[in-house]
């Protein structure tokens, strides 16, 4: 039963942190652009299938580093050509467009590559179980775990340290002010959107490894992305971390006592949060949901 539980607890961080690395990128592009990104998901998929091309010519570590760096770059060009014409609209706008666009994903990548699943290939060693006892702890588990460490540590050094960071920030805030300073708002929103982009292009080639590939793998990350950003708290990107987190150890958790309420458990856990603190758990003043 003790393994049990700690194989579900290991996974449910797993995934949480899957959630942890789409919900980061969907609220930098909410929190600067009000855009409600239900493309994100495809966003995701379209860099494991990246990543998949790229294996046999340059390697799994090849792939895991160039596969996001496209997918931002494509999400650079959407941004511009499709995005940016909905900005200062009805958020409802940019919600149908980007639902579209996650369908039109979807499709194309069925068409190019098939509905069947298809094997991502990771280095043999990588997927060894670091001893017998715990079987389910594989190097390719905590691998992820430690890179999605060191991106979440980058990401909040990038926002934190950095001129491009800063100026995200103080966006969020106030974007009129930042554009009477004179930064050139247009290409701010840009890079941020590229920068949301490709945390999911990076989620995308993790997934792949522990799931595989199918053109849907996006679907079952999204709307759970949503749920961490609405119960960590709207605004607060250490509160998406904390509740992308949070959902898939409670996920986790709940397969073992309650398996046919795992999916569940997630939705009554932010109706929990948002009966008892509307903004969200670490959201800030006047962005109650």
């Amino acid at each position: 039963m003790t393994e049990l539980i700690l194989f579900n607890i290991f996974n449910g961080l797993i995934v949480g942190a899957f959630y942890a690395l789409m919900a980061l990128g969907l609220s930098l592009i909410i929190n600067l652009t009000s855009v409600i990104n239900f493309a994100h998901g495809g966003f995701l998929a379209l860099g494991a299938y990246i990543a998949y091309e790229l294996v046999p010519y340059v390697g799994f570590w090849g792939a895991l580093i160039v596969a996001p760096v496209l997918t931002a770059i494509l999400g650079l060009v959407i941004e511009r050509v499709m995005i940016r014409r909905l900005y200062g609209r009805d958020p409802l706008y940019g919600l149908l467009l980007t639902f579209g666009l996650a369908y039109v994903f979807e499709d194309s990548l069925r068409y190019i590559w098939g509905a069947q699943s298809l094997p991502f290939q990771v280095p043999d060693w990588l997927m060894q179980p670091l001893s017998s006892y715990l079987f389910f702890l594989t190097g390719y588990r905590v691998f992820m775990v430690i890179l999605v460490t060191i991106t979440v540590a980058g990401l909040f050094f990038i926002l934190t340290r950095t001129r491009l960071g800063i100026r995200i920030r103080a966006g969020t805030l106030d974007l009129e002010t930042v554009s009477a300073l004179g930064v050139n708002v247009r290409l701010l929103r840009n890079l941020n959107f590229g920068l949301g982009i490709y945390l999911a292009g990076l989620a995308g080639v993790l997934a792949a490894g522990l799931l595989g590939l199918q053109p849907t793998m996006g679907d079952a990350l999204i709307m759970p992305s949503f749920v961490a950003i609405i119960v960590g708290g709207l605004g607060s990107l250490v509160g998406t971390l904390l509740g992308g987190l949070l959902i898939g150890v409670v996920s986790g958790i709940a397969t073992v006592f309650l398996p046919s309420a795992s999916e569940a458990i997630i939705y009554l856990m932010m109706a929990v949060v948002l009966l008892m603190r509307p903004r969200g758990l670490l959201g800030e003043e006047g962005m109650n949901l």
